[in-house]
């Protein structure tokens, strides 16, 4: 099963050269999810190749302009393009005013509902699933009410061994009860055991994406062994007041994070406007988590 990340923006709130701010778009199993969506974001999409009529469901951290700037413009094409089937929104719930205001003076009549569902940044709760993936919320600490999204696969069904059914005559109906890791008696009295005609399938993969927060060692269950984080890195180290400032985090803090939680592989971004180049940024996390990646526009990460 696909489960993957592309990076549509990488920096913080003020523009910068060749950099976009925060956006990304998650493929879990053909079914893709954009998580934030900052000014530019359709652009970004058009650039790496990535159809926005393929996108069902948004998921908005907080309103700062830096992370949903972006979705007033996105939904205006996605009208004119034509779309009749309904968008998902997962967003505080002043989203739902603040575009309901600019279609209104706009005269914009969408061909397509939006659904909207207000996001809890109170506590971490689930907030969608279906057969792919479980979505929950991870509440961050902020400036303004702010939330991150850990994405879980859900377990697949056992892989079955078509050579040995096959050569054991095993009948096609009996497939999908096998699949689903059930021993079967027959007739005459002999067990099909599932062990014997089945293997177990991966074990699911969980990414975590945590925006815009301070160092706070209240989400770290909520992101506990997952196996890419993707975590706010906005300034060095050396600048570690102006992050508590601002409620940011530095690259050395997310390494920090991704050891204590046991995380497989961190990524970092939303990098301040101050940086012309990042590697200051990547060395200095990778001084405590070698495993860790800038998050660069147009880059994919397998989870």
């Amino acid at each position: 099963m696909t489960f993957e990340v592309t990076i549509l923006g990488s920096s913080s709130a003020t523009p910068v050269y060749n950099r976009n701010p925060t956006a990304q778009l998650l493929n879990c199993n053909e079914k893709f999810y954009l998580i934030d969506c900052a000014e530019g974001t359709q652009q970004q999409l058009i650039k790496f190749g990535l159809k926005a009529s393929k996108i069902d469901y948004v998921f908005i951290s907080h309103l700062h302009g830096d992370h949903y700037f972006g979705l007033i413009g996105l939904l205006s094409s996605m009208h004119l393009n034509g779309r009749i089937k309904p968008l998902y929104i997962y967003a505080p719930e002043a989203i739902k005013e603040i575009l309901e205001l600019q279609f209104k003076h706009s005269d914009t009549h969408l061909k397509y509902e939006l659904i909207y569902f207000a996001i809890d940044a109170s506590k971490p709760k689930i907030i969608f699933e279906n057969n792919d993936v479980i979505i929950e919320t991870i509440i961050l600490n902020h400036r303004i009410p702010c939330t991150g999204f850990k994405f879980t696969e859900k377990k697949r069904l056992r892989k079955l061994l078509v050579e040995k059914l096959e050569s054991d005559n095993i009948a096609i109906e009996l497939y999908p009860l096998l699949k689903r890791g059930v021993d079967l008696e027959l007739p005459n009295g002999d067990v099909l055991k599932n062990s014997d005609y089945t293997t177990d399938s991966a074990i699911p993969k969980s990414y975590a994406y945590c925006s815009d927060t301070l160092y706070d060692e209240s989400y770290f269950d909520s992101i506990k062994d997952c196996d890419t984080l993707y975590h706010e890195a906005t300034f060095l180290h050396e600048m570690i007041d102006r992050a508590k400032e601002t409620h940011h985090t530095t690259a050395l803090q997310a390494a920090q994070i991704a050891t204590i939680v046991g995380a497989k592989q961190l990524l970092i971004g939303h990098f301040s406007s101050r940086y012309k180049t990042l590697n200051a940024l990547l060395d200095e996390a990778q001084s405590e988590f070698p495993n860790t990646a800038l998050a660069l526009e147009g880059n994919t990460f397998q989870i």
